[in-house]
Parts: structure tokens; C-alpha cells; sequence
């Protein structure tokens, strides 16, 4: 990456020993079977986060200013289970230093490292997963750290919540949970579906969200586009309702494939980055009080 800070913020705001958020990003592509390109998400997502405007309207914020410390790239790509190892490795270095960890990708395939580190972390962990694609086959292409595996350990070992699917193999039935997902179908006619979630979620949560549950009317720059996602403020929606009603510890956003012609693409997983950071301030610190109070 050859960016000194997020977002261009101020030095001050940019250093680990006083920031609150660390942003670690994955620009790997190894296991993609499609489009390639998202191995150049992350430098794209940075070169769109500095040209956004740092205050945020509904909150009325200015979440840079808790810090956000832009960690070097991890950049192993010799196999799928060594990257996979390193973002495990680096992602729980960070929680272990109390930092609101979170990371950019980079294909799915990235999430199996940073799920099993806030696993070793957080008891009881809730994964709440936003995503056009199922992505639990148990092994993919002769790997288990394939892309199209990416939340298969998830759903042995935390309690994993599907939101957006509209797309999967039928070997991947074995390992769903069908009472927690969330089909693309369903939830188009169905306004209770956001409440049903979040009631089944434990109360730490760690999200992790594929572009391509967005719609591509909405973000058409993804390796692997299905019609009938999420929109915009949809998606706002439902993770300002996560943010307010549970404890949210870390989240990863993956599989921007950039487009050079087009950069909506771009921006918006810059502000949806930005906007769940926050959320995170301002509904997190009130959540906490309320903890004590009770």
C-alpha cells in the first residue's frame, strides 16, 4: 500500500499507540474463480477514502478523530493457508493490543483468518455474515482456505447469522442453518426479518460483509455480481440496528474488484467503511453506558 495515513487524516489521529481503530489491509486474490481484481480492492478503497468529506451527517461525527491506524498490508500470497495464517495471526496481535480491529480486502477467503482470531477472543461469538454467496463448502478447488469456504469454520464454531444469500452449491445445505438465513427472496417481502436476526444473534458480534450483497445497480464492481441484493440504505438500515443493539467487535469488508472506468464502486465501500465506524462511536458508547446503568 503506499498510503501514510487513512483517509489523509492528520498524523496525530493515524498513530497505533492512540488510535482507537486499526485498519488492516488484505490485498490478496489467490483463490478467485471469475473476475480477477480483488487483490487491488484494498488501494482503491483508500485512494476513494480520500476524497471523502470526514464528517458524518446522521451522526453528526467525525469518527476519525477516535484514531484509525492504517497497519501495513498483509501481502502473503505463497499459498491460501499461509495467508490465511498471517491474517489470523496480525488480526488477533491487534485485539490483543484493545483495538476495534477491522480489515479490507482482498477476496472472502481472507475472513477465515479473521474470524477464527476474534473467535479465540470474544466467547460467544455471533458472525454475522452479509453476502450474495453461501460460501461454506468445506473444501474448494483441493483447499479449505478457498474463497467459496470462507464461513465454513464460522458455522462449526461460532454461531453464524446468513443475511442476503442468493446464490450457493446444493453440497452447502449440509452445513446451513436455514432458521439463520436470510435469503435474498425472503427478506425482499418480509419486514421483520432485520428484528428476527438481530434476536438470534449473541450479544458480540463480529460482521463480515462480501460487496456483493449490495445489488449491482448499487455496486456493480465485484468478482462475482448476483442480481437482487441489498440497497443502499437497506444496508444502513440493518447495521445501524446491529451496531445500537449489540456489541459489535470488529468487522472486514472484501471482494471489491475495481473497475477503472467507473469508481462508484469504490466510494461506496468507503463510505459504508466510514459509516460503520460511525455507528460504532456513537452507538457502542451509548450501548456501554446503558450496560453499567443496568
Amino acid at each position: 500500500m503506499n498510503k501514510s495515513t487513512y483517509a489523509g487524516i492528520p498524523e496525530k489521529y493515524a498513530r497505533l499507540d492512540d488510535a482507537n481503530v486499526v485498519l488492516i489491509p488484505v490485498p490478496y486474490d489467490g483463490t478467485s474463480t471469475w473476475q480477477k481484481g480483488s487483490d487491488k480492492g484494498p488501494q482503491a478503497f483508500l485512494d476513494a477514502s480520500e476524497n471523502m468529506e470526514l464528517f458524518d451527517i446522521e451522526t453528526r461525527s467525525e469518527p476519525y478523530r477516535k484514531g484509525v491506524y492504517l497497519a501495513p498490508a498483509i501481502t502473503e500470497n505463497s499459498s491460501p493457508e499461509k495467508m490465511v495464517e498471517a491474517v489470523y495471526k496480525t488480526t488477533k496481535n491487534y485485539i490483543k493490543q484493545d483495538k476495534f480491529v477491522t480489515l479490507f480486502g482482498g477476496e472472502h477467503s481472507i475472513s477465515i483468518g479473521s474470524i477464527r482470531a476474534f473467535n479465540e477472543c470474544f466467547e460467544d461469538l455471533t458472525v454475522l455474515q452479509i453476502d450474495a454467496h453461501a460460501d461454506l463448502r468445506e473444501s474448494y478447488e483441493g483447499s479449505s482456505c478457498n474463497h467459496a469456504c470462507a464461513v465454513h469454520e464460522a458455522s462449526k464454531k461460532t454461531k453464524l447469522i446468513q443475511v442476503g444469500i442468493r446464490s450457493m452449491d446444493i453440497s452447502e445445505l449440509e452445513h446451513m442453518v436455514e432458521d439463520q438465513t436470510y435469503f435474498a427472496h425472503d427478506i425482499a417481502t418480509d419486514d421483520e426479518w432485520m428484528e428476527d436476526s438481530l434476536s438470534q444473534m449473541t450479544d458480540k458480534v463480529f460482521i463480515t460483509i462480501d460487496l456483493d450483497a449490495f445489488d449491482p445497480s448499487v455496486l456493480p464492481s465485484t468478482g462475482t455480481p448476483e442480481p437482487g441484493g441489498l440497497l443502499w440504505y437497506e444496508m444502513l438500515d440493518y447495521l445501524k440496528k446491529v451496531f445500537k443493539k449489540k456489541q459489535v467487535v470488529g468487522f472486514d469488508i472484501v471482494e471489491l474488484c475495481p473497475n477503472e472506468i467507473d469508481k462508484s464502486s469504490d466510494f461506496l465501500a468507503a463510505k459504508l467503511y466510514y459509516k460503520m465506524l460511525a455507528y460504532k462511536f456513537k452507538y457502542q458508547n451509548a450501548k456501554n453506558q446503558e450496560d453499567e446503568e443496568e
